[in-house]
């Protein structure tokens, strides 16, 4: 039997947090703390293009839609506390799918401590299109804007895990939750190191952050785009490092020493570059003992493959 939107709604407002309040049109944002900002933040993905419906299970996807919004958050310094949800249901998704998608959501809701606070829903003709909007408050917003020559560029986690996941898929395996593969969760239930980004927003001599989403050769090149440097990558990096998108790992540009960030954050950080005036390019590496610009690597997600 096709669901019907009274089922999908009161699937939500049963097994999602917050769930219950959700009885209006609209839904309400608490009041803003004096001294922080109100931030948002919004995802969009489509099966086909995004995922596929046939090997990203149900309740990984759902952590991995509110997983990616948070991640933005985090890394701009703000403490998430809602989201709105979104939902295109074609005729394929029934409701033992819905329900263990919404279920991972629930789960990953608590984890996170944040709850729905409204959205929509909508049926389309096949596939599946998922949306969310999550919110979040920050004393001190990391931009991208900030970086200063002579920063160190460093992530918290080692790039280029997703792609090799993707790949996997792409290969015929699939997710066994009995034999957990690390490249396969990485794609597919990322986890991100939420509360980092309230770490460094809290040490002044950081000076931007963003995380990794489309790949070190377009997101360092977001950073220096927006701080108008030049930013030589770590010779040190594999080509999946600066290709692999996906991995949601803390990107942040500081002038402290590694030792110096890793004994504050108690935790080790990899070196991925260093800002130099504005040169030829935005993102550059050696070539022998020349700088040259370094081609952006990343997925295109307007492109024709």
């Amino acid at each position: 039997m096709s669901l019907q939107e009274t089922g999908i709604l009161a699937r939500i407002r049963n097994l999602l947090p917050g769930g219950d309040g959700l009885t209006d049109d609209c839904g309400a944002l608490p009041a803003t703390p004096a001294g922080q900002t109100l931030l948002v933040t919004t995802d969009l993905m489509e099966s086909g293009q995004h995922f596929h419906l046939d090997w990203h299970p149900p309740d990984l996807l759902a952590r991995k839609l509110l997983m990616v919004n948070l991640s933005d958050l985090d890394a701009s310094g703000a403490r998430p506390f809602g989201y709105t949800l979104t939902l295109a249901l074609g005729p394929e998704i029934d409701a033992p799918w819905l329900d263990r998608f919404l279920e991972g959501l629930a789960e990953a809701s608590r984890e996170s401590g944040v709850q729905v606070l409204g959205g929509d829903t909508v049926g389309r003709p096949s596939g599946l299109g998922l949306g969310l909007t999550a919110f979040g408050f920050a004393t001190r917003w990391l931009r991208r804007d900030g970086l200063q020559p002579g920063d160190r560029l460093f992530v918290d986690q080692r790039p280029g895990a997703s792609l090799r996941g993707l790949r996997k898929l792409q290969a015929g395996h699939r997710w066994d939750p009995t034999r957990p593969d690390a490249e396969l969760e990485a794609h597919l239930a990322p986890r991100p190191r939420l509360g980092l980004g309230l770490q460094l927003a809290g040490i002044p001599d950081v000076h931007a952050c963003l995380d990794l989403s489309d790949g070190l050769s377009r997101d360092l090149r977001n950073l220096a785009e927006a701080s108008g440097l030049s930013i030589v990558v770590d010779p040190g990096l594999e080509e999946d490092a600066l290709r692999g998108g996906e991995d949601y790992a803390r990107c942040f540009g500081s002038a402290l020493a590694q030792a110096d960030l890793e004994a504050r954050l108690g935790l080790p950080l990899i070196p991925v570059g260093e800002t130099l005036p504005r040169g030829e390019s935005p993102l550059l590496a050696y070539d022998g003992g020349s700088l040259r610009p370094l081609p952006d690597l990343s997925f295109d997600h307007f492109g024709s493959s």
